[in-house]
């Protein structure tokens, strides 16, 4: 993920400079980060903010709120869910697609991960914030309410333990948090300077006095204090498994509604004797519960780092019947259709699968034609969608030999017009 960012000659952001907040891209971002509704704290700004309303740079957590693209409102949120739900029944219905289900979010500290830039005042550094068109005027941030409550308890705590260490402020301009429902936190820390050992000695007290794990980085440079990790545990049918989250690799930020969506397509896929192929796997969200349904599942991902998570997570929660290989969706497609060899896949016998079903869960331009045409020859196609229309425009190319038999909202991101989706298409 790229951080693109404008220095002062002091390295450090100061009022008047201009700003570019963290952008990420899925599948590329969290971190693959942006889908825009899948972005970072940080990104929020650029996703979820109107445009305009100038902000006086004070700490402001009511205005940031306020400038979302719907205004936190917990009392609204009904009606904001129920406009949600007319909106992906309109994009459905001319599938004949049944009532969709609908999975709500807490109305609160429902995101587990944050970004902030830090804005340099009066000799003094602030979480801060900014409306997209203008990256001058911060939004100063004490808490945010949409996100968990551990992030909401460390923000103030860490905050003056930088004001009071020298070695931990000189030229900090970032903090991420990565929290778990599960209780575990990290927090990474950006430097505009090299990290020497005073700083991983004041880092070493800093992560004990907070529980948590915390890394540093500064340009080439990555130290760890504990893990660069956080492990989540998530309960599905009855059985809990564990979730290794890596620093800086996509993560659902939503976990309460995760583990509604991976409740889900557990009880859509049903019990099957045949064989399962997952594009899109990440970090094995889906992977690990799916795969207890399926005789054997074969599961693609590109980046080496959501790679390296899925092997862990397999190992660490006894799943032995998968094998992963780290492929795009388009080159599987290749290989499935014996375009081209690969190496990457050696010693997988892609003949030997009994394939009936396909897991899909796109970034948000959805599947490419290729893709979609091969998701086809499958007998079910399990489809999450982080962006409902690319969603209706697949559907629209399967429509022919597939019908939607099962359909869901689930309200990851409340207060934006973002959601994500679930269909279950089975051939006609």
């Amino acid at each position: 993920m790229g951080r693109h960012h404008r220095r002062s000659a002091g390295g450090d952001y100061r009022s008047g400079d201009a700003v570019h907040l963290l952008h990420c891209q899925r599948h590329c971002l969290w971190f693959h980060f942006l889908d825009s509704d899948q972005a970072v704290v940080g990104t929020l700004a650029r996703a979820e903010f109107r445009a305009g309303d100038p902000v006086d740079p004070v700490r402001d957590q009511a205005g940031l709120v306020q400038r979302m693209s719907v205004p936190f409102d917990p009392a609204s949120y009904d009606r904001q869910l129920e406009e949600k739900t007319v909106r992906l029944r309109e994009l459905l219905a001319p599938f004949d697609a049944p009532e969709p289900q609908v999975f709500d979010s807490p109305r609160e500290h429902y995101r587990l991960r944050a970004e902030f830039r830090l804005w340099r005042e009066d000799q003094k550094r602030y979480y801060a914030m900014f409306a997209p068109g203008d990256n001058r005027t911060p939004i100063l941030l004490e808490g945010l309410p949409i996100a968990s409550e551990r992030i909401n308890a460390l923000m103030p705590v860490l905050r003056e333990r930088w004001e009071a260490s020298p070695t931990l402020n000189h030229k900090l301009f970032q903090v991420d948090f990565l929290t778990t429902l599960a209780g575990d936190a990290m927090i990474t820390m950006c430097y505009h300077r090299p990290l020497d050992a005073e700083w991983q000695a004041a880092a070493e007290q800093l992560a004990a006095e907070l529980n948590v794990s915390l890394i540093g980085r500064s340009k080439g440079q990555k130290l760890i204090i504990g893990q660069d990790y956080v492990t989540e545990k998530l309960d599905v049918a009855g059985r809990t498994f564990s979730y290794r989250q890596p620093e800086g690799a996509f993560t659902q930020p939503n976990g309460t509604v995760n583990g509604k969506m991976l409740n889900w397509a557990f009880d859509a896929l049903g019990e099957r004797q045949d064989d399962l192929l997952e594009l899109y796997c990440g970090n094995g969200n889906f992977t690990l519960p799916l795969a207890t349904r399926v005789r054997k599942v074969l599961a693609t991902e590109i980046s080496k780092t959501s790679v390296n998570a899925a092997l862990s997570n397999l190992d660490d929660n006894g799943v032995d019947n998968v094998t992963l290989v780290r492929l795009s969706a388009e080159e599987l497609t290749e290989a499935l259709n014996e375009v081209r060899p690969f190496r990457r896949l050696h010693g997988v016998d892609l003949k030997s699968y009994d394939f009936g079903s396909v897991f899909v869960d796109p970034p948000r331009a959805g599947m490419d034609p290729d893709t979609c045409e091969l998701t086809r020859r499958f007998e079910r196609i399990l489809y999450i969608s982080c962006n409902p229309e690319t969603l209706a425009a697949n559907i629209a190319q399967l429509h022919d030999t597939h019908r939607v038999e099962r359909c869901a909202l689930f309200d990851q991101f409340p207060y934006t017009h973002h959601m994500e989706s679930g269909v279950l298409l089975v051939r006609r």
